[in-house]
């Protein structure tokens, strides 16, 4: 293995894909919302901010650790 090459644990992989999906599907629906004309009343954009920051924060505090080499 080089050092270019990375060992991470599958459920490991599979919690930070979704993560990055709900990040993603955030961030599309606020862009969506924001795009769509009109004005965005203080609760509305204080939702959609809490969705951002709610999709987002599982990511910040992610710490990725090495997969366990016990059986």
């Amino acid at each position: 293995m080089s050092e270019n090459e990375l060992v991470i644990a599958r459920d490991e992989l599979d919690r930070l894909h979704d993560d990055l999906y709900a990040l993603a599907c955030a961030v599309e629906d606020t862009d969506r919302d924001m795009s769509a004309g009109g004005t965005r009343t203080v609760r509305e954009l204080t939702e959609m901010l809490d969705w951002l920051m709610e999709a987002a924060r599982p990511l910040r505090d992610r710490e990725m650790s090495a997969p366990s080499t016990q059986p």
